[in-house]
This record gives structure tokens, sequence and C-alpha cells, in this order.
């Protein structure tokens, strides 16, 4: 009997260094389960910080982009277009009622009576050129009513544009503006839609 005794005592000894460990492992996997969504969180954060500042970058390269072919838009158009450009913004910005719009370049000639409306980007996509088509130029309508009677030209452009995005614009009757051979800005389809 005694030796029972002892076993069943060495037995409850055991379980109830079982429970401990099992309590202990199930306090550490907590613990741990904490940590791992602490860690999550954290990670999460910096995702999001890191996609705000590509955002940042995006932003900063549409800006530059913008700046380049800002200074060649004038006497690009004259060139081509041989219209004296008496009116000319970058980033114009302007909102009527619940409507609100920014155009990166709008070019005026009064004696020729043409406004010329150019969209720039980076990065240009068929999607985008969708919008300036489908979208921009009517908001651009709606919102600078004084040119009414004025002929509207669009114009979309970038530092480099791709065979595709060029055909794409010129089935759209959309001018292309960019670097030609990286040396000089240039209208790519102006015979084309001429």
């Amino acid at each position: 009997m005694e030796v029972l005794e002892e076993k069943v005592s060495k037995l409850e000894e055991m379980m109830m260094r079982l429970l401990y460990i099992q309590q202990k492992t199930e306090m550490e996997i907590q613990s741990l389960s904490r940590e791992i969504k602490e860690y999550k969180q954290e990670v999460d954060k910096q995702i999001r910080d890191m996609n705000k500042k590509w955002g940042e970058i995006s932003n900063k390269l549409g800006t530059i982009v913008e700046y380049i072919i800002f200074p060649a838009a004038k006497s690009v158009l004259e060139k081509y277009f041989n219209c004296e450009i008496t009116d000319i913004h970058m980033n114009r910005k302007r909102k009527k009622d619940n409507l609100k719009d920014e155009f990166d370049v709008i070019a005026v000639s009064d004696p020729c009576k043409t406004v010329y409306l150019i969209e720039v980007k980076a990065t240009p996509k068929i999607d985008y050129i969708n919008e300036f088509k489908d979208e921009k130029l009517e908001r651009f309508k709606a919102l600078f009513p004084e040119y009414e009677d004025y002929k509207l030209i669009p114009i979309f452009a970038s530092l480099r544009l791709e065979d595709d995005i060029v055909n794409y614009l010129t089935k759209n009757k959309i001018y292309a503006m960019a670097y030609r051979e990286w040396e000089y800005m240039d209208i790519l389809n102006f015979d084309e839609i001429k």
C-alpha cells in the first residue's frame, strides 16, 4: 500500500508539474501572440508610411516632369501651330460650384482663338489618356467658359512616349508631346492628326 501511495504521490506531483508547464506554455504563447500582433501592427504602419512616401516621390516626379516640359511648350506650340502664344500657365486650378480641377499647362493664342490644354504625366498610361479625353476636357470647358469660342487642342505630354501610347493618342485625335531622341521636345504625331 505504501508503494501505491508513493506512486500516486509521484503521479500527483508529475501532474502538478505538467499542469504548471502547460500553464507556463500557455502564458508564453499568449505573450508571443501579443508580440506578433504588435509586430504586425508596426509592420502595417511601416508599409502605410512607405506607401505615403512613394506617393510623395511620385508626385514630386510628376512635378519635375511638368517643370521640364513647361518651358518647352510655348516654342513647340508656336512652331507647329503657327500661332503666337499670348498667355501660358502651369498648374492652373479652378473651382466653380461643385466642380474643380487642376490643369498642368494651359496655353492660349488669342490671335488664333485657340487654347492648348496639355496634360503631363511622368508615367503615361492608357487610363490617364482616357481620363484626359473623357473627363478632363469636359471639365476644362465647364470651368473656363471664357474660351467657349476658342478651338480646344488636347495635348498629352511626357518625357518619353512609347509607340503604342502615341498610336492610341493619334487614334483619339490627341497630340503626343515628348522628347525626340532625348534631344528636343517635339510633337510626335503632328502630321498624323493635322
